[in-house]
């Protein structure tokens, strides 16, 4: 068997297994406290095929977009923002790679730079439902609660009833309280 065949195959599964995590946690805010750091061996050994990959075929975003993938799952950052951003210079307008760059920026605490690539996204297409509900999340670390709520209604009204929002309306309640009582979000 060539190999070639076959690190294709480990990075497709790779790509499924992690596109298919991501969006089963798509309404959850994205934290340090709930990321893991690379275990061992076995995504080590899929972070380096894929690197491989990638060094092989510079015009490949697959590759990027998986390694930017793997390495946020496991609080690797700057590293998948790194991954993030040559995959978007292959191919700018891949909102869900840009919202993605901006999520890793978020949990590097660059919340003003996260901001900037959610608000690309919006450009390019503003019913993206995660470049919304990470947008809210990053005008909230910026210290723009008011702007986040109308974002966030914004966002519930557009998708009503969505199973992976179904939190954030009591959240944004909570921030509405807050601020009527003179406190801040609980």
């Amino acid at each position: 068997m060539k190999r070639e065949p076959m690190v294709f195959a480990v990075a497709g599964m790779i790509f499924g297994f992690v596109l298919g995590y991501m969006a089963a946690g798509l309404g959850h805010a994205p934290t340090s406290e709930s990321r893991t750091r690379l275990p061992a061996a076995a995504d080590a050994d899929e972070v380096r095929t894929l690197e491989s990959l990638a060094a092989r075929d510079k015009q490949n975003v697959q590759a990027r977009v998986e390694l930017g993938h793997l390495l946020m799952e496991h609080a690797q950052y700057e590293a998948a923002a790194r991954w993030y951003r040559e995959a978007l210079g292959l191919k700018p307008a891949d909102n869900d790679v840009r919202v993605d760059l901006g999520a890793s920026l978020l949990n590097l605490g660059r919340a003003p730079d996260a901001l900037a690539e959610f608000d690309q996204a919006l450009k390019n297409d503003p019913g993206h439902k995660q470049a919304l509900y990470n947008k809210g999340l990053a005008l909230m670390r910026t210290g723009r609660e008011p702007e986040a709520v109308v974002v966030w209604d914004g966002l519930l009204k557009r998708y009503p009833g969505d199973p992976q929002l179904q939190g954030l309306k009591d959240q944004v309640e909570r921030i509405r309280a807050g601020r009527n009582t003179g406190g801040g979000p609980s």
